[in-house]
């Protein structure tokens, strides 16, 4: 989970240890706690923000999909130029939902870069510096681009689809932390491991009440 790209199955797991597949579950799920996002300073600098799909098989993902599609969910996310990452799952792509999650966790001073999308149209009004890529001219213009987080974005979904096949709404936000995790440790190359292993031995152990 701390070196491969696309992550692991819970089901290659079990194979490999030979425990149960809810045991390997279970083990993943409480590593997925540690790589939770707890970092609570602003991005700041240059951000790239954009929001992606999960789900589903609609051409326009943007929009409400029929009764014949299984419901998309959506993952916003913000890359900061030469830093972390933070990947949220929100219900909708309403421009009070963005501009929320964009106040909560970007520096009103920053810059901030995103696609033609009419939910990011009140930045300035908030006082950031909004450039926008318009993808059907052009991708990059300058340092105007969105290709970091568009790349995590590649690599989400080619863990997301290719390894865990199915990723239910309920524990999307774990998956989608350990994939943050991962790229906002990326400096530490094969030292991932032994950072993680650290986590799990800080972790604090509350004793079991008596029971009087």
């Amino acid at each position: 989970m701390s070196v491969t790209r696309s992550g692991v199955s819970a089901k290659q797991l079990q194979r490999e240890l030979g425990v149960t597949y809810k045991t390997a579950w279970r083990m993943f799920k409480q590593i997925r706690i540690l790589m939770a996002n707890v970092n609570n300073n602003l991005m700041d600098g240059t951000v790239e923000v954009d929001e992606t799909f999960i789900g589903g098989a609609g051409k326009n993902r943007r929009y409400k999909w029929d009764g014949n599609e299984k419901e998309k969910q959506v993952v916003m996310g913000m890359v900061q130029r030469n830093g972390r990452a933070y990947l949220k799952h929100i219900p909708n792509t309403g421009k009070w939902t963005l501009l929320k999650q964009i106040k909560d966790n970007v520096d009103p001073q920053a810059r901030v870069i995103t696609d033609e999308w009419g939910g990011y149209i009140q930045l300035p009004k908030y006082g950031y510096k909004h450039d926008v890529v318009r993808h059907k001219d052009t991708y990059v213009v300058g340092d105007i681009y969105t290709q970091n987080v568009e790349n995590l974005w590649s690599i989400l979904k080619r863990g997301i689809y290719g390894v865990y096949r199915v990723v239910s709404k309920k524990y999307l936000q774990a998956y989608i932390d350990e994939y943050a995790w991962r790229y906002n440790h990326r400096q530490f190359n094969d030292k991932m491991f032994d950072l993680l292993l650290r986590q799990v031995a800080e972790v604090r152990v509350l004793a079991p009440r008596k029971i009087l």
